[in-house]
């Protein structure tokens, strides 16, 4: 079942990965596509066909708030009930992936937790703001295979450990014995260290980021300050520096994690194309120093 899994969710990046590459490289009818779905906000015209508003943003991080938490509490539970058993069961190995496997899910749902209560609380859409429908049912979509990607090489241990909860029951299962034994089951080598202190430099940045964005009222205007003098979508870039995080936090052994850092990039690398191309049409005064998302690169 772990194979079937990994396996399927690697095909579904690659799946979602190739288009975003060809309609990068501007071959029709792949860009003319890709660019109708995804438009929204200010590249979208509000009289467009098959949309939903733009504040519906607030269902991704729903979605993914309620789906990240139950990984995060069945992992912990297996997690715990892995460290508390003999090591003949569980080798010690295994017990370190799955500890990482949730620590990976803490940062997740610290960065999920952040943008639901941003687009509830912090953003501001324009009332005429859209989005593809298409779009929306990715999104939607979007941090369920994300978050199992960052726990899929135990996922299939801790889904049938749950059932089994669920339906028989876990007596004999007692936490409290990890938490206050001799050893700690949170095993963290110097790639977790590294991995969470790049992810929360990504993240604090995007949070700035986004919030200064919204603190300029219902007209457009050219963002300044942060890291907006360098790139014209600094919010991605702190996504990306948040991916990449995780990505080191992860280990960087599972080619699955690797697959969804390269949907992120080539993902937010179209939008930000998008999002320049808008910026240089609409304001004469562009700074043309900027890059799209990348500094010195793109």
């Amino acid at each position: 079942m772990e194979v079937g899994l990994v396996a399927l969710l690697r095909l579904t990046w690659v799946a979602a990965i190739l288009p975003i590459i060809l309609a990068s490289l501007r071959l029709r009818p792949f860009h003319q596509t890709i660019l109708g779905l995804a438009k929204r906000g200010k590249t979208m015209h509000p009289s467009s066909s098959f949309t939903v508003p733009q504040r519906f943003f607030s269902h991704f991080y729903m979605v993914g708030t309620l789906w990240t938490t139950l990984l995060l509490l069945t992992t912990w539970l297996y997690a715990c009930t892995a460290g508390s058993t003999s090591s003949t069961i569980f080798a010690l190995h295994k017990s370190h992936r799955v500890w990482r496997a949730l620590f990976l899910l803490w940062l997740m749902e610290a960065q999920v937790l952040r943008r639901l209560y941003e687009s509830l609380y912090v953003f501001h859409y324009r009332p005429l703001a859209r989005m593809h429908i298409f779009g929306y049912f990715i999104g939607m979509s979007y941090y369920i295979v994300a978050s199992l990607s960052l726990c899929c090489t135990c996922a299939p241990e801790v889904f049938e450990f749950t059932l089994d909860l669920v339906s028989e029951g876990r007596k004999q299962w007692q936490p409290l014995e990890v938490i206050g034994g001799n050893r700690s089951p949170l095993w963290l080598g110097w790639k977790q260290w590294v991995g969470s202190a790049i992810f929360l430099w990504g993240w604090i940045h995007q949070l700035r980021i986004l919030g200064s964005m919204r603190a300029g009222g219902e007209e457009y205007v050219i963002p300044k300050g942060d890291w907006f003098e360098i790139v014209s979508s600094p919010h991605y870039l702190a996504e990306i520096v948040i991916y990449v995080g995780l990505l080191i936090a992860s280990g960087g052994a599972d080619i699955t994690i690797w697959l969804l850092l390269a949907f992120v990039v080539t993902n937010l690398g179209f939008a930000a194309a998008e999002t320049q191309k808008w910026y240089i049409g609409k304001f004469e005064d562009y700074p043309k120093h900027r890059y799209a998302m990348i500094p010195f690169i793109f």
